[in-house]
């Protein structure tokens, strides 16, 4: 009884902190609230998944989450809602810090994620291989409204809803260009980058696909934000 007594007291205990800081009668930091908005600029921490999560159903806590970062980016109008791929709360992503290839549409938690895998992945990777940025991503796109891997049935992609981006490349601020397709398997400088930008991915993308995965990834590493955390 003893044991039941204190988890009991114990369960309580929790329970009063975390309505306490969900009121606001609690003060803690933004980034060790489970419940205020995201900020894209500070280090990654356990609540961040969390955090992340959220966004998929609350558009204005994505864009005050977004209003942190440095992406350029439009609202975009829902589609039909009767479409085989209706999009809604989509936005377009001009470029930001990095420039792009091409803008591309997505869905907001995959802009923020996005935003994160900037700052704390990317960037981090191409200062300690080659102590300076990555200046433009090179991608292979994001909407397209299909099954996985298009196949006639089965489930549609995340890319069906643009939760998904295709990068197959990076510039360096020196010129030089990293490819998945042509360096995933070099024993150098770049294959050491591309490993590093997969493991920091990984971090803020529920889902990374890339070559080690199988050949239909050969040439790109494939991020989304769906609901299965997979790292291949």
């Amino acid at each position: 009884m003893r044991g039941s007594t204190f988890f009991l007291l114990l369960l309580l205990m929790c329970v009063g902190i975390g309505l306490s800081v969900w009121r606001g009668w609690l003060p803690v930091p933004a980034r060790w609230n489970p419940w205020a908005p995201l900020d894209v600029r500070e280090q990654p921490n356990f609540l961040t998944s969390f955090k992340l999560m959220r966004l998929r159903e609350d558009p204005t806590l994505c864009d005050q989450a977004l209003q942190t970062s440095s992406l350029r980016y439009s609202h975009q109008a829902d589609s039909d809602a009767a479409a085989k791929c209706p999009l809604s709360n989509t936005l377009r992503i001009q470029g930001g810090d990095v420039a792009l290839s091409s803008s591309f549409l997505s869905s907001c938690p995959l802009a923020v994620a996005y935003a994160m895998f900037d700052i704390h992945g990317l960037q981090p990777a191409a200062q300690a291989v080659f102590g300076q940025n990555v200046t433009q991503i090179d991608h292979l796109g994001s909407f397209a409204c299909r099954n996985v891997y298009n196949r006639s049935e089965g489930r549609l992609s995340q890319h069906a809803s643009a939760n998904a981006l295709d990068i197959a490349g990076f510039r360096l601020a020196d010129g030089r260009r990293i490819s998945v397709l042509k360096d995933w398997k070099d024993e150098g400088d770049n294959g050491t980058f591309l490993r590093l930008v997969r493991k920091g991915a990984c971090q803020q993308f529920n889902t990374v696909l890339g070559p080690d995965y199988n050949a239909a990834h050969r040439n790109h590493f494939h991020v989304d934000m769906g609901r299965w955390r997979v790292c291949r």
